[in-house]
């Protein structure tokens, strides 16, 4: 459904720390910058982007929004928390854990970004 999300960051350098942290838990390389000045990384076929507003306004944070990362095992999961709690995020939310509700068994690991934004690893 999706061909790519972005998110927006005040420091690139920051979240170039961070997310090579928690996307190469999940097996994603090194972010790259393209010509266009913001952070590029591909796997599996998806593309997530960090990028300075083009606008040139701050960047800041959606709220109500969260994007979620897919993790083969809540083993993955607690990696990527634990890589990205190391690499400047922020914990929130409860600890990583099984929760339940609506017919689904979901394994849940939120993080804050260096910029704000919520993420999440999802194990199903």
């Amino acid at each position: 459904m999706f061909s790519h999300m972005m998110v927006g960051s005040n420091d690139l350098d920051k979240a170039k720390t961070f997310y090579d942290a928690i996307l190469g838990v999940l097996g994603a390389k090194e972010g790259v910058i393209d010509p266009k000045g913001r952070l590029v990384y591909r796997h599996n076929g998806a593309a997530f982007l960090v990028t300075k507003p083009i606008d040139g306004n701050p960047a800041t944070v959606s709220n109500g929004a969260t994007l979620g990362f897919a993790a083969e095992s809540p083993e993955q999961a607690d990696a990527w928390h634990k890589a990205g709690a190391a690499a400047g995020g922020t914990p929130i939310e409860d600890p990583p854990g099984w929760r339940e509700g609506g017919g689904m068994r979901l394994y849940l690991a939120y993080l804050r970004d260096p910029d704000g934004n919520k993420i999440c690893a999802l194990c199903r």
